[in-house]
């Protein structure tokens, strides 16, 4: 069956590149970092990164391409995932690094969602930990050349990436231009949906446990339920081999009294 053999080399074709594609996002993550934090690198080096993050970029779009001609109904893949489409082409759109470093975040995510192993918990941390890492790096790219912007350190930057993602908000800290406005409307966006994940986690956790306990409960009561009735069985069982055992008696001695008696009545 044709279908069924795409669907099983796309699944082969995923596996086989969720390892190198999540290295190779962390090479990215790399080279977008290190032009931020070091301002002062050799030209050469800056362009290396450049180079890196769209080589990067090019390998998911190229692991997209291939996904899509695996798949045994295109335009299904295609409406099935949006983002990983936006993801591709909004580079081409306008060449800015912060719109590659968007499409690498959804391509990732996109990946790591495929993979059956990744637990829930562990995709949360991750993305939280990205986010917060990114959306820094981000908003310190933006920021930092503006006149009147106050968020100049990457420790700055941390800790406004942290306020906005956890809805906290001081005031301390806030970004001046329209693009780092932007970036915290979806760096607070993400944060409410990210604590919206960790809080339906956690509470699925506490009803998994108490379905099991309730589960070991009703366990517990139908062993005991039959332990009873197997007991009230055996008893039953035993009360039948005494009344058979009394019957055989009172059936036995009749014959012997009857003799007796007959005996007994010449001598009167």
């Amino acid at each position: 069956m044709p279908g069924m053999a795409d669907i099983r080399a796309k699944e082969r074709w995923e596996r086989r590149t969720q390892g190198p594609l999540l290295l190779l996002s962390v090479l990215f993550a790399v080279a977008y970092a290190v032009p931020i934090v070091r301002t002062d690198i050799a030209p050469w080096a800056r362009e290396a990164c450049r180079a890196v993050e769209w080589s990067v970029w090019a390998a998911f779009a190229l692991d997209y391409a291939v996904r899509l001609w695996l798949a045994p109904r295109k335009w299904v893949f295609v409406r099935g995932q949006p983002l990983a489409l936006l993801a591709v082409l909004l580079p081409l759109l306008q060449p800015l690094r912060l719109l590659r470093l968007v499409s690498a975040l959804l391509l990732v995510g996109q990946r790591a969602r495929m993979a059956s192993r990744v637990r829930v918990t562990t995709y949360v941390a991750g993305s939280c930990a990205g986010l917060l890492v990114f959306g820094s790096l981000a908003v310190l790219e933006v920021e930092r050349g503006s006149p009147n912007g106050n968020i100049t350190t990457l420790g700055d930057a941390v800790w406004w990436s942290f306020t906005t993602m956890t809805t906290v908000g001081y005031g301390d800290l806030a970004p001046t231009t329209g693009l780092g406005r932007l970036l915290a409307i979806g760096l607070m966006l993400s944060g409410i949906a990210l604590l919206g994940v960790v809080t339906a986690n956690i509470a699925a956790w506490f009803i998994a446990r108490f379905d099991e306990e309730e589960a070991g409960e009703q366990r517990q009561t139908a062993a005991i339920e039959a332990l009873t009735a197997e007991v009230r069985a055996l008893r039953a069982e035993v009360a039948e081999l005494r009344g058979g055992r009394t019957a055989s008696g009172g059936a036995g001695g009749g014959p012997v009294a009857g003799a007796a008696g007959h005996v007994s009545s010449p001598r009167s």
